[in-house]
């Protein structure tokens, strides 16, 4: 399943990072806005997890502040359906109520940060400035695998086959015993398929393919 973004793309949305705040105490989510806006950062508040799902976020790198308590489903029950939804923004967790086993569910399931109230202004700046870079270095991350396999998509079946062979150590002349070609056809194909993949060299696409072809399937 994909991430719930929004589909366009604009160069603006993509630097613009966000910070969404799920807490049922409207004096908390007031205050954590008002920290956040005050370093620059877009704000939004939510008073349930039901009310973050229904909203359509920004297409930016984003980081989640979570409290741990929320009304009908604890944070750490959210954080696991957030995961099992594809839904991969990170996760800081603020609570009133912590102790060390929950905190320690919470960072083996992914979260950026463990916060128990009071914490200091400059704790939850310094974990969501985390998450946020850590947000975007997976959105960068999903991008150039996107960008490999639509080029893997321009490969004929042909060159598909001679790329995973390439990749698998068999050298030209052993390719053009497989595949019944000529050793020229297959360097002809094995050259496009460098020109095409946009790989300097045969370990370059030895790690592109296993990229894009992870059970050496096409």
């Amino acid at each position: 399943m994909t991430d719930r973004t929004v589909s366009d793309r604009s160069p603006a949305t993509m630097e613009t990072p966000f910070v969404a705040i799920i807490d049922d105490d409207p004096s908390i989510r007031d205050s954590l806005v008002s920290l956040l806006r005050s370093v620059g950062l877009t704000a939004l508040p939510f008073a349930s997890a039901q009310d973050f799902l229904q909203y359509r976020w920004p297409d930016a790198p984003g980081c989640l502040v979570l409290d741990v308590r929320l009304p009908g489903q604890s944070g750490l029950e959210f954080q696991r359906e957030l995961t099992g939804a594809g839904i991969h923004l990170p996760v800081v967790f603020i609570t009133g109520h912590g102790d060390i086993p929950m905190s320690v569910t919470a960072m083996k399931a992914g979260a950026v940060e463990f916060l128990a109230k009071p914490f200091r202004d400059q704790d939850l700046i310094d974990a969501v400035h985390t998450g946020i870079e850590r947000d975007r270095d997976r959105r960068r991350a999903v991008d150039a695998l996107s960008d490999l396999q639509e080029r893997f998509r321009s490969l004929t079946p042909r060159e598909r086959e001679v790329m995973q062979l390439v990749a698998a150590g068999q050298l030209n002349k052993q390719i053009a015993a497989e595949l019944q070609l000529s050793e020229i056809t297959v360097k002809v194909h094995r050259a496009s398929v460098m020109r095409k993949m946009q790989a300097r060299s045969l370990p370059d696409l030895v790690r592109i393919a296993d990229k894009v072809t992870p059970n050496g399937e096409s």
